[in-house]
């Protein structure tokens, strides 16, 4: 049985279809329903670090954000037994970077709660990244999980 409140003992892989280097969250924090938290810390080794900069660019935390959300969907998806599906990022609204980059040294949290979602597997999700209490990172992300991923792949090919 899935026991959700170790969520920060468990491996971020194994809630993701995401595998290294391209695992971009540390650790998952805290879920309730249509929502999880998760962190990120940022090191020399993180994906998209840039030494001119001492940090990770800004525009890095959408990816932050949708694989917070994968990160939801795959707690979700153990929850019921079920498999971890590939999901597709759409696009955003309301995006809103308050921040230049993610600073070397740092931890930054992740919010993502789900705004709505179709039987389809579209949904909208309100994410923040944030540094201590502060919202550093914001907007309405749209996000499609098909079913079948290879069938939805097939059909995009034809």
């Amino acid at each position: 049985m899935f026991d959700a409140t170790k969520l920060a003992e468990q491996d971020v892989a194994n809630f993701i279809p995401h595998r290294d280097p391209m695992i971009l969250i540390s650790k998952l924090l805290a879920h309730e329903s249509d929502t999880l938290l998760t962190q990120t810390d940022i090191n020399a080794s993180s994906p998209y670090f840039d030494s001119k900069l001492n940090g990770v660019p800004n525009y890095v935390g959408i990816e932050y954000m949708a694989q917070s959300i994968a990160a939801l969907a795959g707690v979700e998806a153990h929850m019921r037994n079920d498999i971890i599906r590939v999901g597709f990022l759409l696009g955003s609204r309301k995006l809103k970077m308050h921040i230049s980059q993610f600073d070397l040294g740092q931890s930054y949290k992740t919010r993502v709660t789900r705004l709505y979602q179709e039987d389809s597997g579209l949904a909208v999700f309100d994410c923040q990244i944030l540094h201590n209490q502060d919202v550093v990172a914001e907007a309405n992300v749209n996000v499609f999980q098909p079913q079948d991923t290879q069938a939805y792949i097939a059909g995009a090919n034809q």
